[in-house]
């Protein structure tokens, strides 16, 4: 019986691809270059610092650096060869220019592994939705999903992760990210997705595009990239939904809507909270119902749910396994991590929001610290980056959410806070919990003693939030890492 099971066994034409990621033969074709070795690596890499055993090198020319200069320290650190513009004394292939070189290797990539493509972007929560796409597909995949690592969704990221897929992945999901119009057109054409998928429209990064309709048409030239019969996903509670579902259309892509709106394909139907602070999601997606748990709390995670269950069915995935990866999900460093932190007494709960900020999901995150079971509410709160003149506004407005969760507290980092502490100055505190409970500091090393002049206590609910840039992941990491 189990030598009849063996011979049973399902074929799967990508059972005869390589294991190896890359053989030198394949990346000088791929290139176009000339292999000073027979060599194979099982990884490729931009970063000396980063590399790994096994991996291969591509030394990247930048405007301020090159990448030829820490050659040196990638063998060091375990590469096995170099994707380079001259000549070295270490295996390599040599290409006329890496950059280019590092495109053909990516569309290389791209067409031999025959995975469905899922390209995310949005101005707020496409890591997070990228991240549990990829959960639900590896699951069902038995792992055999790729996906961009921590947010390599730029000019150099995309490119390198799709050089990272391997050639027997069924599925592979990319984030893609911008500052400026015309940048995911870019990247789309790398990708080349089958399922397209948006997250939601904010003013993220309005300094560069000057209004919330051009953001919405910059998310939208994700859909340029699409393959034919490709599958748009798309917010249908947003403002924008009409103008991204025209952008859609004009690229003949088949558009799938998630949301609260009665007209959406993969519509919320009921969310009440569970006991371990998620939800608990019942799912309408036309022909069939769905129940599952989402373990990520706040209301944005619902309507995330929605963009991740529409994703895989549009992928061809199992929704069943999607349902136990959002149920199993944790929060993401610096993207809604929980640590439980000591604290006089007992224990204190750290939300950790550090890496990214823009108005919406400051309000999202502010408004579910407002329903975090706490004694005491706590936000320490970073400057938002790439408003331009719309800063100062944006900032003061946060009063209304402070006001509304009932936050104890609020310490203010970087200089764009000082327009929400002129705004809470003018009412001594009193609208918050605790009158006159607010401080602004200029740099995390000051928050970081500010609250600890204000003193943790158990029980208390500490929400960090801020612009990467501004730092506040050093104030995470400070009290995270306190002995209990």
């Amino acid at each position: 019986m189990a030598h009849a099971a063996l011979k049973a066994w399902p074929v799967d034409a990508r059972d005869s691809l390589p294991l190896v990621l890359w053989s030198a033969r394949e990346i000088a074709a791929a290139t176009g270059g000339t292999a000073s070795h027979d060599f194979q690596v099982s990884g490729v890499e931009m970063d000396s610092r980063d590399v790994r055993g096994g991996d291969l090198f591509v030394a990247l020319k930048g405007e301020a650096m090159d990448g030829h200069k820490f050659i040196a320290k990638a063998f060091e650190n375990g590469a096995v060869a170099a994707i380079v513009d001259r000549p070295v004394d270490f295996p390599h292939i040599l290409v006329e220019d890496t950059t280019k070189a590092l495109h053909a290797l990516a569309h290389a990539a791209r067409e031999r592994a025959s995975a469905v493509r899922i390209g995310v972007t949005g101005s707020v929560g496409k890591t997070g939705v990228k991240e549990a796409i990829f959960a639900a597909l590896d699951r069902s995949s038995r792992g055999a999903t790729h996906r961009s690592i921590r947010s390599y969704n730029n000019h150099v990221g995309v490119p390198l992760t799709l050089a990272r897929m391997p050639a027997r992945s069924k599925f592979g999901v990319f984030e893609m990210g911008m500052n400026h119009a015309g940048e995911i057109d870019v990247l789309t054409k790398h990708v080349r997705p089958n399922v397209a998928v948006i997250t939601t429209i904010a003013p993220a990064h309005i300094e560069n595009l000057g209004s919330e309709e051009a953001i919405a048409d910059a998310k939208a030239e994700i859909f340029g990239g699409l393959e034919p019969g490709g599958v748009a996903i798309i917010p249908a509670d947003s403002p924008h939904y009409a103008r991204l579902k025209e952008a859609a259309e004009r690229h003949n892509a088949t558009t799938v809507s998630f949301g609260r709106a009665e007209f959406a394909d993969v519509r919320l139907l009921d969310a009440i909270p569970s006991a371990n602070g998620g939800s608990l999601v019942t799912a309408d997606l036309g022909d069939t119902r769905l129940c599952y748990s989402v373990a990520e709390p706040g209301e944005h995670w619902i309507t995330n749910s929605l963009a991740v269950m529409a994703a895989v069915r549009a992928a061809g995935g199992d929704l069943g396994s999607a349902g136990l990866a959002l149920a199993e999900m944790g929060g993401l460093k610096g993207r809604g991590a929980r640590h439980s932190i000591p604290a006089p007494g007992g224990k204190a709960l750290l939300i950790d929001e550090s890496y990214n900020a823009n108005p919406a999901s400051m309000r999202a995150t502010l408004r579910q610290l407002g329903q975090t079971p706490a004694m005491r509410r706590i936000a320490v709160l970073g400057s938002m980056k790439e408003l331009g003149d719309f800063a100062p506004s944006f900032h003061a407005q946060l009063i209304e959410p402070l006001v509304d969760a009932k936050i104890d507290h609020v310490i203010m980092v970087g200089e764009e806070m000082r327009s929400l502490a002129r705004e809470l100055g003018k009412q001594g505190g009193i609208l918050l919990g605790n009158p006159g409970s607010f401080a602004h500091c200029d740099t995390p090393e000051q928050a970081i003693a500010a609250l600890d002049d204000f003193g943790i206590a158990s029980g208390d609910a500490i929400l960090v939030k801020g612009s990467n840039s501004i730092g506040l992941g050093r104030l995470v990491a400070h009290f995270s890492g306190r002995d209990g």
